[in-house]
C-alpha cells in the first residue's frame, strides 16, 4: 500500500468517525446511562411500605425513553452532549487507526492468505480493533466518565419530587453524592481526578472489555465485506454501466447503507454485554475489578438481561452512526482517489 493510500485511509476515516459520533451522541449519553451499576436508583415509580417497622423502596428501572425523559428534565439538553468533547478527540484518531491498520493488514494478508477471504477480513479487523483500542482507551474512559457524571444529582431531585425521604443513604453506596446546583466536571478535571484516585492505570480500565468487543469488530467486517461483494456481483450482472450515472450512484449509496446496518446488527446483538461490563468497569469506584468477575457479578445481582441492558438504544445509534460512518468513509476514499 502506498503512502497516500495510507493517508486516505487515515482521512477518510477520521471524516465517518467524526461525522457519526456528532449526529448521535445524545443516544449515546442514554445508553451509558441505562448500562450503568446505578441506574436502578433512577425511580420511575416508588412504593412505600412497612417491613419491621423500616420503609422500603421499590426500585424500577426506567426505558430508554423515560431515561431521556428525565436527563431532559432535571439535568438539560445540554447533558445529551456530556463527553462530545473526548468523543470528537478520539473519534477520528480513533477511526482513522482502525481503518488505517484495517486497510494494512488486509493488504499484508492477501499476500499469504487467499485474497479476500474471510480469513482476511477476520484477522485484519481483529488487529485493526486491538491497535485502535489500545492506543485510544484513556479517551473513551474520560468520556464515560462525563457521561456518567450528575446522575447523582438528577436521583436526588427525582425521588424528591416523588417525596422520598432519607434519599441520601440510598444514594451513598452508589456514588458521591452531588449538591443541587453545583458546576458539572470537564474533561480535564476528569482526567487529575483519575490520575489522583487511580494513576495512569486507572486510564486503561475497561480495556479488557474492549479487547472482548474485537469479536463484534471482527463479526461486522466479515458480514460488511461479503455483503458489499454481493451488491457489486449483482451490479456487475445486472450490468448498470449502462444505466444514469445518479441511478448507479444512488444504488452505490443505498446499497453501503444497508451493507453497514445489516452487519451491525448482527454483531451488536451477539457481542452487547461486552458493552455492558465495559461501562461497569469504567465506573468511579465501584466494586467491578475485572472482566469475568464483571462478567459473572452482574448476572448473579441482577440476573442475565443486566447484561443487555441499553441495547436497544445501542442499537437505534449505532445502525445511523455506522452507516454513516461506514458511507462517509466509502465517499471521501473515492472522492480522493477519483
Amino acid at each position: 500500500m502506498s503512502q497516500r493510500d495510507t493517508l486516505v485511509n487515515l482521512f477518510a476515516g477520521g471524516c465517518g468517525g467524526t461525522v457519526g459520533a456528532i449526529l448521535t451522541c445524545p443516544l449515546e449519553v442514554v445508553k451509558t446511562r441505562l448500562q450503568s451499576s446505578s441506574i436502578t436508583l433512577y425511580i420511575s415509580q416508588v412504593q412505600l411500605s412497612t417491613v419491621n417497622g423500616a420503609s422500603v423502596a421499590r426500585v424500577v428501572p426506567p426505558g430508554p425513553l423515560h431515561c431521556l425523559k428525565l436527563i431532559l428534565q432535571r439535568e438539560g439538553a445540554r447533558s445529551l452532549f456530556r463527553g462530545l468533547g473526548p468523543t470528537l478527540v478520539g473519534v477520528a484518531p480513533s477511526r482513522a487507526i482502525y481503518f488505517a491498520a484495517y486497510s494494512t493488514a488486509k493488504e499484508k494478508l492477501n499476500g499469504v492468505l487467499a485474497p479476500d477471504s474471510t480469513q482476511v477480513h477476520m484477522l485484519s479487523a481483529g488487529m485493526a480493533g486491538f491497535t485502535a483500542i489500545t492506543a485510544t482507551n484513556p479517551i473513551w474512559l474520560i468520556k464515560t466518565r462525563l457521561q456518567l457524571d450528575a446522575r447523582c444529582e438528577a436521583l436526588h431531585l427525582h425521588a424528591k419530587l416523588m417525596k422520598v425521604n432519607n434519599i441520601t443513604s440510598l444514594l451513598t453506596p452508589y456514588c458521591d453524592y452531588r449538591n443541587r446546583g453545583e458546576r458539572q466536571m470537564n474533561a480535564f478535571e476528569c482526567v487529575r481526578r483519575v490520575y489522583q484516585m487511580d494513576g495512569l492505570r486507572g486510564f486503561y480500565r475497561g480495556m479488557s472489555a474492549s479487547y472482548a468487543g474485537i469479536s463484534e469488530t471482527v463479526i461486522h467486517f466479515v458480514i460488511y465485506e461479503r455483503i458489499k461483494q454481493k451488491l457489486l456481483d449483482f451490479k456487475a450482472h445486472a450490468r448498470m454501466d449502462d444505466e444514469d450515472e445518479s441511478f448507479r450512484d444512488a444504488f452505490d449509496f443505498l446499497g453501503m447503507m444497508l451493507a453497514a446496518a445489516t452487519s451491525k446488527t448482527c454483531a451488536t446483538s451477539i457481542a452487547y454485554p461486552h458493552e455492558v461490563i465495559r461501562t461497569r468497569l469504567r465506573e468511579e469506584g465501584s466494586k467491578y475489578r475485572s472482566f469475568f468477575q464483571t462478567l459473572l457479578t452482574v448476572p448473579r445481582e441482577e440476573g442475565y438481561r443486566a447484561l443487555y441492558r441499553g441495547l436497544t438504544t445501542h442499537l437505534v445509534r449505532q445502525i445511523p452512526n455506522t452507516a454513516i460512518m461506514m458511507c462517509t468513509y466509502e465517499f471521501v476514499v473515492y472522492l480522493l482517489r477519483s
